[in-house]
């Protein structure tokens, strides 16, 4: 029988709610959606393309607490406040991926946690020392 291991890091931001940072079932990772707050000062960035970059940071941790990476994700969900900030955000979402990204969507959304620009979630499959 596989077992589901909550995941928790000080790596990245805590839950803003009754959820876990992700979890892990066999070898596949799912990261919770990210938001870009600054696991040690919780703060957020200025601009969709600062807050892409604490997302995806904070995106990376958790997958890190799986045995995973960016580079073995399979899929990610992004959520932006307004699509007019597709451009900037897939510009910086590309520099983490530079070759054989993920598959994706990309959706708008009306309103975000703590009303953050940007929110980024992830399934992954594990590889590293806790896989």
């Amino acid at each position: 029988m596989t077992t589901r291991t909550v995941l928790s890091t000080e790596g990245a931001a805590k839950a803003v709610g009754p959820y876990a940072q992700g979890t892990r079932v066999g070898d596949l990772v799912f990261a919770s959606g990210q938001l870009p707050i600054d696991p040690a000062t919780g703060a957020i960035p200025d601009g969709v393309e600062a807050q892409t970059r604490q997302s995806l940071a904070n995106l990376a941790a958790v997958l890190a607490a799986g045995g995973a990476s960016l580079a073995s994700i399979a899929k990610t969900t992004v959520f932006l406040k307004n699509m007019d900030d597709f451009a900037a955000m897939n510009g910086v979402y590309a520099e983490h991926f530079p070759a054989a990204p993920p598959a994706r969507s990309t959706v708008e959304v009306a309103r975000l946690p703590r009303d953050v620009l940007v929110e980024i979630e992830a399934i992954a499959l594990a590889t590293g020392a806790n896989a």
